[in-house]
């Protein structure tokens, strides 16, 4: 499953010449070059001034250079983040660094290190790195295996019961399940590609169910028509802006910790297992006052849900 480098010159600092790259090699041709000796798996590990790396993209790539300059030369600042312009940013070529300079550089050379390694990039190698049990099986989460041998089962959230099967990886994550044998797990990519082709399903390539911010976050746990139900999570200290909605109203109810509801000119503590109703169009703010993790589960209700429906009055992270 990985690119080769053959060794050429050896170096005064024990380094060695890159003499060619070599793509994922058939079974039979990585055998013979592991038994001819002075070739080793490329890790994808590289070091190099900022200098030498410009001036071989300027040589070797200059279309991605140029990309990725118009881009942050008209970058904006977001809170903390640099948002590179996405416009400029998509004239790159797609191509990675391998093909793009370091299979076309006379400049390389390739430090051989005989330390256990795994880029982890497929579930197969996952299972491999794991502690196996008696049977060969890798669990991990809420999993319930019978029957099953050499086998890796992960959950984040849903509990996952697997019977009589060999040879096999499952995989549930927060809105998605995979099955598929660990000998195929390669082609995974190929088959995320077939997801985000088709518009059916391309938001579970592109939106996790979990969105980060910077006063906590939330996750999706049911959408429907007109309405919607997330867990709403806010680290001590924090506040989210004071805010109103055009299109939805919301309910709330805090399952953890203490919350501080504003609602027009009243503010009020809530505590476990107290709600409040924010009416459409009503000015609101959610701060956490106390020393642990405010957690709420927010039930929308409208016409529209989007996240974009949010005007932000006063806002301590500069979004308003």
């Amino acid at each position: 499953g990985y690119g080769y480098i053959e060794g050429g010159e050896t170096l005064a600092t024990g380094a060695r010449v890159v003499a060619r790259f070599i793509e994922k090699p058939p079974l039979a041709n990585a055998e013979e070059m592991l038994a001819a000796g002075g070739f080793y798996w490329n890790s994808g590990m590289f070091m190099f001034s900022v200098s030498c790396l410009l001036d071989e993209l300027r040589t070797h790539a200059p279309e991605t250079i140029k990309a990725a300059g118009e881009a942050v030369a008209n970058a904006k600042t977001d809170l903390d983040f640099t948002r590179l312009d996405k416009a400029a940013f998509a004239t790159s070529p797609d191509i990675s660094i391998d093909y793009a300079i370091m299979e076309k550089t006379s400049n390389a050379a390739v430090v051989p290190s005989p330390f256990k390694w795994s880029d982890l990039g497929s579930w197969d190698s996952v299972w491999k790195s794991g502690r196996r049990d008696a049977y060969g099986n890798v669990a991990a989460g809420n999993t319930t295996v019978v029957n099953t041998k050499n086998s890796l089962i992960m959950t984040h959230g849903v509990h996952l019961a697997v019977q009589g099967m060999d040879d096999i990886a499952v995989i549930a994550s927060e809105d998605a399940v995979y099955v598929g044998r660990l000998q195929d797990s390669q082609d995974v990519g190929n088959l995320v590609k077939m997801l985000a082709a088709a518009p059916s399903t391309s938001q579970l390539t592109e939106t996790h169910p979990t969105s980060y911010r910077p006063w906590g976050g939330y996750t999706s746990v049911l959408n429907g028509d007109r309405f919607q139900v997330k867990r709403i999570f806010v680290t001590p200290g924090k506040k989210l802006s004071l805010q109103k909605h055009h299109h939805r109203s919301e309910h709330w109810v805090v399952v953890k910790g203490t919350a501080e509801v504003t609602i027009g000119e009243n503010v009020q503590m809530l505590r476990e297992n107290e709600s409040v109703y924010i009416p459409l169009g009503e000015v609101h703010r959610l701060a956490n006052p106390g020393k642990i993790m405010l957690e709420l589960i927010e039930v929308q209700t409208g016409s529209y849900l989007g996240e974009d429906d949010i005007i932000r009055i006063v806002d301590e992270f500069g979004r308003s």
